[in-house]
């Protein structure tokens, strides 16, 4: 294990920038009401909240990032229903974990997170942590935790790794697991000078600017220009962005595949990536079952072998079952209800 970065006293991140925010108080710790009959859509929040870095460290493939903010309001969702996470007075921080591939950047969902926090030896809080999406960081694990006043803590992240496929230069990566340590120096005048803005346009369509942290990589899906194969066009459904390629002949031969075809799923706006879904493709009336995967070239994706994609050929795809993660306000009622979408390959 290599401890990398800051760690104890944390770097302070604003709702705008990476930085020092000069103010002596925060604004209450409690959050204001969410937003009454919110669009079922991607939409403004009715606040944005600074963070602060904890540290970064490594085991194995992995690279962990800690950071935490104020405590958080957050949904879970179990099917397509939505249960309310509302933070108690109890709560002193929302922890918020990141992992991903230093090679690559590529950040890496499904690894299975916990995490444990002790202080002088003793064990404070243990959790099997919320696999989640935010507008400012996107896909993370993170919860709202209790801890018993200013300390030093220690909180060890602990990942199952990852169960599913794993392709190009990633096959035989990921799928063992691993551990970290990182020190975290908790000071209640720290998180009173962690900013919460309120936002006079919450409830309206759009998403708040992703956060810029240069030592923790956002989960954002590649650019489709950057991508193998060929773009045969996008298609939405829940609010959800799913960019359709396919990739034939060499491209396609780590799949064991002459065609493969992969959709890349992402939100609107900052184009943060969604995963856990359960999605299906039917080609010319014939459906395919399609795997997530993450793949060295395509990062996460779903996708699955096809006989063949010709200009003219009709693609519908079903969302069986919607991303499966929590989701912060802004997110929890956009990436829900997916009715069916189409489109013509060109």
């Amino acid at each position: 294990m290599r401890t990398l970065g800051v760690t104890g006293a944390a770097a302070l991140v604003t709702p705008g920038c990476l930085g020092l925010f000069g103010a002596d108080t925060a604004g209450p710790v409690t959050p204001p009401p969410p937003v009454e009959a919110p669009p079922t859509a991607v939409y403004r929040p009715t606040t944005v909240a600074g963070m602060r870095l904890v540290g970064v460290a490594e085991d194995g493939p992995f690279r962990f990032g800690l950071l935490y903010s104020l405590p958080s309001r957050f949904w879970e969702l179990v099917g397509r229903t939505g249960y309310p996470r509302e933070p108690t007075a109890e709560h002193s921080v929302h922890l918020m974990a990141t992992v991903w591939d230093p090679e690559t950047g590529f950040v890496l969902p499904e690894v299975g997170l916990t995490t444990e926090i002790s202080r002088d030896g003793e064990l404070v809080a243990e959790e099997a942590v919320y696999a989640m999406l935010s507008q400012r960081m996107g896909f993370h694990y993170g919860d709202n935790f209790g801890l018993p006043g200013d300390g030093n803590y220690t909180v060890r992240v602990r990942v199952g790794g990852l169960q599913l496929r794993r392709t190009g230069a990633f096959a035989g990566r990921f799928g063992d697991p691993a551990s970290v340590e990182i020190p975290f120096r908790f000071r209640m005048d720290d998180r009173a000078r962690i900013e919460r803005r309120t936002l006079d346009d919450a409830g309206a369509p759009g998403a708040m600017r992703p956060m810029t942290v240069p030592e923790v990589p956002n989960a954002v899906a590649p650019a489709v220009a950057s991508l193998p194969g060929t773009h045969l066009g996008s298609a939405r459904t829940g609010d959800a962005v799913l960019d359709v390629l396919a990739l034939r002949t060499e491209d396609a031969a780590r799949f064991d595949a002459e065609t493969y075809l992969a959709v890349v799923a992402r939100t609107p706006y900052n184009g943060m990536l969604l995963p856990a879904m359960g999605l299906r493709a039917t080609l010319d009336g014939t459906e395919h079952r399609l795997a997530r995967t993450v793949d060295s070239e395509l990062g996460y994706h779903y996708g699955a072998p096809v006989g063949g994609v010709d200009a003219g050929s009709e693609l519908v795809l079903t969302t069986s079952t919607p991303p499966q993660v929590a989701r912060h306000e802004g997110y929890e009622t956009a990436f829900v209800e997916m009715p069916p979408a189409s489109l013509t390959v060109e």
